[in-house]
């Protein structure tokens, strides 16, 4: 079954926020079984989802071998599985991008990390020649600063990599640094700004799951 991945080199973009909310996403739908991977060292998705439920399961893994190995037995178990990638572009990376249908970078809107998805974006491409065209992937822009020109050039650039850029844009709110803190996702959280980033997390979804081969 589907194996879904974001991955960047840079932390703090938002994979962890994101793979989390997209397991849960997923979850609601019905008869839909769903697992998240944590592969980043720190165990933040994991950690959060674990306080959250225990009816999600959730396994972390950060050896690049045992990666390789246990995605492909995950899998059959699961309707999909959602791998929250390590920060930094390690051979655990490598690893996910040789098992993964899809792969998603999201990107912050400053120069250096655009520079860090081109490392990203190289790596991608290797993984795809590989294997005659997988993974799928595509950017999207991440924790943006709505109305600056900062976040429209970003968009732009991310537009030219070669790879597909997703139209939803991810917008910063303090509801999502809440979230962890609150042991909840947007989509449970009170208020308008809960209710605006479920939305753009709604859209985004909506788009990831368009893209799977």
């Amino acid at each position: 079954m589907p194996t879904i991945a974001f991955i960047n080199q840079k932390g703090g973009v938002g994979k962890s926020t994101t793979s989390l909310h997209l397991t849960c996403w997923l979850a609601r739908k019905k008869k839909t079984s769903v697992m998240l991977i944590d592969a980043d060292v720190q165990r933040s998705s994991s950690r959060w989802l674990s306080n959250m439920t225990n009816e999600i399961p959730h396994i972390a893994i950060n050896n690049p071998n045992a990666i390789l190995d246990k995605i492909p037995e995950l899998a059959e178990r699961h309707d999909y599985l959602v791998i929250d990638g390590p920060a930094g572009l390690q051979e655990s990376v490598r690893a996910i991008l040789l098992r993964a249908d899809l792969a998603i970078c999201p990107v912050q809107a400053s120069a250096l990390d655009l520079e860090s998805a081109g490392d990203a974006t190289y790596l991608i491409k290797q993984a795809q020649s590989v294997r005659n065209g997988l993974p799928e992937a595509a950017l999207f822009l991440s924790r943006a600063v709505r109305g600056t020109r900062l976040a429209t050039e970003s968009y732009s650039v991310l537009e030219n990599s070669g790879i597909t850029t997703l139209k939803t844009i991810i917008f910063q709110r303090q509801v999502l640094a809440d979230a962890p803190g609150q042991v909840a996702t947007v989509f449970d959280m009170p208020g308008d700004a809960a209710k605006t980033a479920a939305k753009e997390y709604q859209a985004l979804f909506k788009e990831v799951m368009g893209m799977l081969p």
